[in-house]
């Protein structure tokens, strides 16, 4: 009898060990620093990512063509605007997405270089679910809208791209956000500026604090 009393208060220990130890793991959070499962990103913590080494931001004709735009600076910064229990949905307000434009280059006939690439109606929204996909979107009422200037023989000329939303992929591998053949329509421009700009780039590694940001 005291052997079965013995391994029966063994048993409701470890259950009890269990029951305590279940919700621990389960309180990781969507966003985290350092590793998966890791330190939870606290909301109002400022993420910022570069283009990732070695890559350019491209802004290009048609989804599998070349010619366009490309540059070879390029960084976005976002304020963690809430970031629950994983699984689930991270957002963020996207408060800058700049480009370097003396590294942006163009290839378009009749483009002698580029002026300037500017994000415009920020901030942005935006989500990460726990699979990793990235939405990005803009204020009601309003839209995506990228400006980019070319430099040309008869001077400058201004293109204005807009989009209604943007997705993009986060990778735990480098810590990275993919966009690919994002679709943007032009909204005004000359007969210089293409009927329809593909953005796609890749920025990496998401850090907060310097320290590498991870999607659970």
């Amino acid at each position: 009898m005291r052997t079965r009393s013995l391994l029966a208060l063994a048993g409701s220990a470890t259950a009890l060990a269990l029951v305590w130890a279940t919700p621990a793991s389960a309180a990781g959070t969507v966003l985290t620093t350092g590793s998966t499962g890791g330190t939870a990103v606290a909301v109002g913590d400022t993420l910022t990512a570069p283009l990732a080494t070695g890559t350019t931001a491209n802004f290009y004709s048609s989804a599998t063509g070349t010619s366009g735009v490309k540059c070879t600076a390029s960084q976005f910064t976002a304020k963690v605007t809430g970031n629950p229990t994983a699984p689930g949905t991270a957002t963020e307000s996207v408060t800058a997405h700049t480009f370097n434009s003396s590294t942006c280059t163009s290839n378009v006939t009749g483009v002698l270089g580029v002026n300037g690439v500017t994000i415009n109606n920020l901030p942005y929204s935006a989500t990460i679910t726990s699979g990793g996909v990235l939405t990005v979107s803009p204020p009601s009422g309003s839209v995506i809208q990228a400006t980019v200037q070319l430099r040309t023989l008869l001077g400058t000329v201004t293109c204005v791209y807009q989009a209604p939303s943007l997705t993009g992929k986060a990778d735990n591998a480098d810590s990275s956000i993919n966009f690919t053949n994002q679709q943007f329509t032009k909204s005004s421009g000359s007969s210089l500026c293409f009927a329809n700009g593909y953005f796609t780039a890749k920025y990496a590694p998401v850090t907060d604090a310097g320290v590498r940001v991870y999607v659970n």
